[in-house]
């Protein structure tokens, strides 16, 4: 007879489940929409007047595209040229510098971690710990001395220095993740050094690599101190120019979100390329 007894009811456990994943996602949409907000707002206001931009928030008014035509008449486009154009290859030769150095690194920290290997992850980013402002006096003598200032390369070294500590710390995260008996298959095949890190490592870190290099991008291409304190004259970059869209007269808050959205719009789409980038990387590159 016991083999005829009914089972006992599952408990309903799979709508509480429902139940909270539903709550989760409306929450997660709720917070994702606070912080698109700003950016959805610096948008608006750039087709707006400027009586408008600088009166009570409204959705309601006719666009226009004045303010995007007054940041890029005949002037105020070669000055945009000029800083688009030292912002690119300032960040593009520093994250490249980074990544160079970044990647032996985190793999001697990761794959062959020497003694006290937690020390020298503390003091990279101890370097992190003093504000900026602290340190731009001695900078400013330095640059100074050796003839930097007003040029790109005191921005190279400078952003290199800012971004080599995180792209460290991130990296050697990911290589920790490798699997230590691909790495060790690769040694027992007779595969160099350099063979384990271009064939065994790198394609399955991929996703890492596109996230730390978009990262240093983004820092890079947004850092406003050092650009305007160092180089505002000789070869001044996006965030700079950005700020001399303010004027001392008059209102200007409309011509500036105009500015504030054309300065954005390259990294917006490096984030967009990056991240289908990253997403094929996370399918594939653990079976490659």
């Amino acid at each position: 007879m016991a083999l005829f007894t009914r089972a006992p009811k599952p408990e309903p456990i799979l709508g509480q489940n429902r139940a909270v994943a539903f709550f989760l996602a409306v929450l997660t949409w709720i917070i994702g929409l606070l912080f698109f907000f700003p950016l959805f707002w610096l948008v608006l206001n750039g087709f707006k007047e400027e009586a408008v931009a600088s009166s009570s928030p409204t959705l309601i008014f006719d666009p226009t595209l004045d303010r995007f035509r007054e940041v890029t008449e005949t002037t105020n486009l070669l000055t945009f040229a000029e800083a688009f154009w030292n912002s690119f290859w300032i960040v593009l030769i520093s994250t490249f510098i980074v990544m160079t150095l970044a990647i032996p690194a985190a793999y001697s920290l990761a794959i062959r971690p020497m003694r006290k290997w937690r020390d020298v992850l503390f003091f990279f980013i101890s370097t992190k710990f003093l504000p900026i402002v602290g340190i731009i006096m001695p900078v400013w003598i330095i640059a100074r001395d050796l003839n930097l200032l007003g040029t790109r390369t005191v921005l190279v070294i400078l952003y290199t220095a800012m971004n080599l500590p995180l792209a460290v710390w991130m990296l050697r995260s990911f290589f920790a993740e490798v699997p230590k008996e691909l790495v060790e298959a690769s040694q027992i095949d007779g595969c160099s050094l350099l063979g384990q890190i271009r064939q065994v490592i790198l394609p399955i870190v991929a996703p890492g690599l596109a996230a730390t290099a978009l990262l240093c991008v983004i820092f890079a291409w947004n850092e406003f101190f050092f650009a305007l304190q160092l180089n505002n004259v000789g070869a001044s970059t996006i965030p700079v120019w950005v700020n001399s869209q303010q004027k001392f007269q008059g209102q200007f808050l409309a011509g500036l979100s105009a500015a504030s959205v054309l300065a954005t719009l390259p990294v917006v789409l490096a984030g967009w390329v990056a991240q289908k980038r990253m997403i094929r990387g996370l399918a594939l590159g653990a079976i490659k």
